[in-house]
């Protein structure tokens, strides 16, 4: 299991794209949370299997209905050491 940090960008704060991911991660019993940046991207951190990371990639890139997503960039995080309960918005 890894901890990633994404950051999505596009037409994604103001069109449901933060619910949708969370409905989407907490059915998938995956633990992090999604939250907006002030400049228009959305930044999401997942604790995730190895065999996760595509399905879960998918999900960031089908969004809401009325999101758009340009770009999704990740990174792997070395330490985390914040304990989730669930997937939560920020």
């Amino acid at each position: 299991m890894h901890t990633y940090k994404f950051i999505i960008s596009g037409k994604v704060q103001g069109v449901f794209y933060r619910k949708s991911i969370q409905q989407m991660a907490s059915l998938g019993q995956i633990q992090g949370y999604v939250k907006n940046l002030p400049d228009g991207k959305v930044e999401v951190v997942a604790f995730l299997h190895d065999d996760q990371f595509e399905d879960f990639l998918t999900i960031l890139k089908n969004g809401s209905p009325l999101s758009k997503v340009d770009t999704i960039t990740h990174e792997t995080l070395e330490e985390d050491f914040l304990v989730y309960d669930g997937f939560e918005i920020h």
